[in-house]
């Protein structure tokens, strides 16, 4: 089966970039989400992504047209009924999820592919929501999607061998790297980083050092493009807490319990840069 048609689920940043580098690369895509104002809100990121590309000199502006005219926006999963990949990348909530995954099952066609963005949940619970687990599988993208090259390719319990080289071939031609992980909480990124983070927070709330002191040890002496308390604003609190709860869930381990300053915050709404406010102000 050729994937030609790709349907997005989930217009945030993630979502948007996930449609961008799908357009970019010749497919067809659907970008959707529950409300217009959300997918407009999606393809207004795409065009000034697209804008600052031809401005650099990156991309020719005939190329910026031909991406935008591969889009299209919708509010309703009924889209889905002419694709061939659906790439899910809405709230990291397993039952949100897996409510999706089940309207997907009855509209997606036979063929199609349904693909999980998630950056933590098990892709095998995530496929038993449907009637096609060996058609389900993870594909985590990493922020910002056009600049950042890895995919994680997560492979269900029951996930086919044709499936995940369908899936394998596809992230090649998106001129990204794909990486086989096995399904575990948090897969390789998530478990390894989110610990580090947590426990730079750990730092702080243990009056170590001050914020900006933690992330210019990790900057200097580890050569980190940004320290861990910027790089949670970044990816948004509440989304470190949600990765260290599945973790310490999945693992039953205590050196993955999430750091009582990390559950202070998300319950204060300071959530990182998207609200304005988390470790630092923006």
């Amino acid at each position: 089966m050729a994937i030609k048609k790709v349907m997005v689920i989930g217009a945030g940043q993630m979502g948007s970039g996930i449609a961008q580098v799908c357009a970019q690369a010749g497919y067809t895509v659907i970008l959707n989400d529950l409300k217009p104002e959300f997918v407009e809100r999606g393809m207004n990121g795409i065009n000034k992504n697209l804008d600052r590309a031809v401005e650099k000199g990156r991309l020719e502006a005939s190329a910026k047209e031909e991406t935008l005219g591969r889009l299209s926006s919708s509010t309703s999963l009924e889209d889905a009924a002419t694709v061939d990949l659906v790439i899910e990348a809405a709230v990291e909530n397993m039952e949100v999820k897996t409510e999706i995954f089940r309207k997907l099952d009855e509209l997606a066609p036979e063929h199609a592919i349904l693909a999980t963005n998630t950056s933590s949940l098990p892709i095998t619970e995530i496929a038993a929501a449907t009637k096609r687990p060996e058609k389900v599988i993870g594909m985590h993208f990493m922020n910002p999607v056009p600049v950042m090259k890895l995919v994680e390719i997560i492979r269900g319990l029951a996930t086919a061998d044709e499936v995940y080289k369908e899936i394998k071939d596809m992230t090649k031609v998106l001129n990204k790297v794909p990486v086989e992980v096995n399904d575990f909480p948090g897969f390789v990124s998530n478990r390894i980083l989110m610990p580090m983070i947590n426990e730079a927070i750990y730092t702080l709330y243990e009056g170590v050092a001050t914020k900006e002191a933690i992330d210019e040890v990790m900057k200097l002496g580890m050569n980190h493009p940004m320290g861990p308390l910027t790089l949670a604003d970044f990816i948004g609190l509440d989304t470190c807490l949600y990765i260290m709860e599945t973790l310490y869930e999945g693992f039953g381990d205590s050196k993955y319990r999430p750091c009582p300053l990390l559950r202070k915050y998300v319950k204060a709404g300071w959530l990182g840069k998207k609200t304005g406010r988390g470790f630092y102000e923006y």
